[in-house]
């Protein structure tokens, strides 16, 4: 399954619709369970086929002897479900260490989302001060967004931080480190033109965080 946030230590990730899932794979592994009783569990939930759908894709992986296996990806709701069944004071502490999890993931979505939507008030503005505005300006003005809040560009940031050219770098930000276009506005004291047409290869590129 392809993410927009990558998988971290707990296996918890976000895919592209914006949900965030978790391994079956990792529960196992932090439940202290065999990866196959964990799997028995799922297909043995007392839930409707709808429910089932809804919060449990089935999936496959590759073993270290090279097989194919399944596994589960689940939402919030499809772990909860699961997890109800797990008993004890350290299963307690797995439950509230993935829900704070959880929580952590989709505030962090909710933010990207936010990013997104606001988007077109940064493009809109590069239009009003660019008779004939072309790529390098968007970029330029994503790059300075970059520089006042990270205090370095997207390039010097995947150095540093060891991340592939030209891969998002927004999955490895902070909530803190997400600016909106609408903060970036009202630093510079700029407006707005609703009308104006939206240029989508840098929309793109600054929903993916790749300028």
């Amino acid at each position: 399954m392809k993410s927009l946030i990558p998988m971290d230590d707990y296996g918890v990730f976000v895919d592209k619709h914006d949900t965030a899932r978790v391994d079956s794979r990792y529960v196992a592994q932090f439940f202290e369970k065999e990866h196959r009783a964990v799997l028995r569990d799922i297909r043995e939930l007392d839930c409707s086929e709808e429910f089932r759908l809804h919060n449990f894709v089935q999936s496959a992986y590759i073993n270290e002897q090279g097989h194919k296996q399944p596994c589960y990806i689940m939402t919030r709701d499809g772990f909860v479900f699961l997890a109800m069944g797990y008993r004890g004071k350290k299963a307690a502490q797995f439950k509230e260490l993935y829900i704070r999890r959880f929580n952590e993931m989709e505030s962090f979505i909710r933010t990207l989302v936010s990013a997104r939507q606001e988007f077109p008030l940064l493009t809109e503005n590069i239009r009003l001060i660019n008779d004939n505005p072309k790529p390098y300006h968007f970029s330029n003005e994503c790059d300075m967004l970059n520089r006042i809040v990270l205090g370095m560009t997207a390039k010097q940031f995947r150095v540093l931080h060891g991340i592939e050219k030209k891969t998002s770098i927004r999955p490895y930000l902070t909530q803190e480190q997400i600016p909106t276009p609408t903060f970036y506005m009202k630093d510079r004291g700029r407006g707005t033109c609703k009308n104006k047409a939206l240029n989508e290869d840098n929309r793109y590129k600054w929903n993916n965080g790749v300028v």
